[in-house]
């Protein structure tokens, strides 16, 4: 059977590669200290997401890549292991340095570079969820001031990681998604409008029909190597029933015929529709979040994790939309009611993009690849990211939370839940998670130790 085939192609696609990285014992006193103020702002990070208006999966996507990697170079320098990955990076060069031969504490360095970073990406919030930021930057100030007794020390650590914030945040003005949330529709943009193409749909998860930002796949990688990827081959398009192409929306046809209440729940859970959620790459820094709670890594190496998932998703949604609007391709309920059935309703809302390839795929595996390089693909976790929502009422599925042995079958799961979603096919999903293995991959090949 094709789905047989379909989940064999998932687990090789995820079968572990091991860390290239030379190992390097860190000194005891590296080792203590704790990932808590790392901890702190991740967990702040993803509220202060949600809390925000017109935000899309493509800006969260790169917010998350300057808030995860700000976190990182902001703290790098306080370890032996560790180093700068700056001048790898697409443009970025060598940022602030410590003085050297002084003292800083480096959970204070994190502390003032994640409050100024995420103010920054998200200039228009409300009052409201600044003031939260200030909260818990004014109350990890106060609880380094009781640690760290030399007032300039800790003067001298919060300059240092508002410094190196300030730099990545002036880089950050270049990639070509500045302050993107304000421009997600463009009225102007010219899409082929034929029956072979995706057009903006009716009833969708989005009233704007247009499609949403249509040039983010022009914007600038964080890595080099991502944006020299070559775009995936589609299957040619046909509306012939012997078709390849016809087979690939038949099945998602099949599927919707009778789905199970476990592919309902999977579907929702993996939905992470931005008006309610945080976002696809909003669930991806969450998982990172869950993992480093299970594992308990030093500060340093919880940085690791997620400069590493943040890069990763934010240069996934850049491939991707090059990729989609590259081919403008189909979503399965236009050509299932054109060629097999016209009633069609598909389970889950169909976005407002393109199908090939599919984002949620792309970014997932990239997340995974990420988190797989720091933490190994063996961790069993709860994934907890949903748990507490209200009922979906209309689709009559909870949101209980989802238990993994490894980091892969979370991409797994991520991608299939758009087939049981009816809003893209084995293909969209197949290519998503092969092309996001390859863009975390390239982010994991940054020297990242010394």
């Amino acid at each position: 059977m094709k789905s047989n085939i379909y989940i064999l192609f998932l687990v090789v696609v995820f079968s572990f590669v091991g860390c290239k990285d030379t190992e390097k014992v860190p000194d005891p006193v590296e080792l203590e200290i704790s990932n808590v103020v790392a901890d702190k702002w991740a967990e702040m990070t993803l509220r202060h997401l949600k809390a925000q208006q017109l935000k899309t999966p493509t800006y969260v996507s790169r917010s998350l890549g300057y808030i995860g990697l700000t976190m990182y170079e902001s703290v790098v320098n306080g370890s032996i292991v560790y180093q700068s990955v700056a001048p790898q990076l697409n443009g970025l060069g060598t940022l602030p340095k410590p003085e050297k031969d002084k003292a800083y504490d480096w959970e204070t360095s994190l502390n003032a570079g994640q409050a100024y970073i995420i103010k920054q990406m998200w200039q228009h919030a409300m009052a409201t969820d600044n003031k939260r930021l200030d909260s818990l930057e004014n109350a990890i100030y106060a609880e380094r001031n009781l640690v760290v007794t030399d007032t300039a020390t800790i003067g001298r650590s919060k300059r240092y990681g508002l410094s190196v914030a300030k730099a990545i945040y002036e880089w950050s003005k270049t990639d070509g998604g500045h302050l993107g949330y304000l421009t997600n529709f463009d009225p102007k943009y010219v899409f082929p409008r034929t029956t072979m193409n995706w057009t903006p749909p009716m009833n969708g998860q989005s009233s704007v029909l247009m499609p949403l930002h249509p040039h983010w796949g022009k914007n600038r990688t964080f890595t080099s190597t991502n944006s020299q990827l070559s775009i995936p081959e589609m299957i040619p398009y046909s509306d012939d029933k012997n078709s390849a192409f016809y087979k690939e929306f038949k099945e998602v046809y099949d599927i919707q015929l009778s789905l199970t209440q476990t592919q309902k729940e999977i579907a929702n859970w993996w939905g992470d529709d931005p008006s309610e959620t945080y976002a696809p790459p909003g669930h991806s820094y969450s998982l990172a979040l869950q993992i480093l709670r299970v594992k308990k890594p030093n500060l340093f190496t919880a940085a690791e994790s997620f400069a590493k998932v943040g890069m990763s998703v934010a240069d996934a949604f850049i491939n991707c939309w090059k990729c989609k609007y590259t081919y403008h391709s189909i979503r399965p309920a236009a050509y299932i009611r054109k060629n097999i059935k016209g009633s069609f309703e598909q389970f889950w809302p169909e976005p407002p993009f393109p199908a090939f390839a599919s984002g949620h795929a792309t970014q997932a595996s990239s997340a995974a690849e990420a988190l797989i390089s720091v933490y190994g693909d063996n961790v069993a976790f709860d994934d907890m990211t949903h748990v507490g929502r209200p009922k979906d009422i209309f689709r009559n599925v909870e949101y209980k939370k989802r238990s993994f042995t490894s980091i892969s079958q979370t991409a797994i799961e991520c991608g299939i839940s758009r087939l049981y979603g009816g809003i893209h096919t084995s293909q969209d999903n197949e290519v998503g998670l092969a092309e996001g293995k390859k863009i975390g991959g390239n982010i994991n090949a940054l020297s990242w130790k010394k």
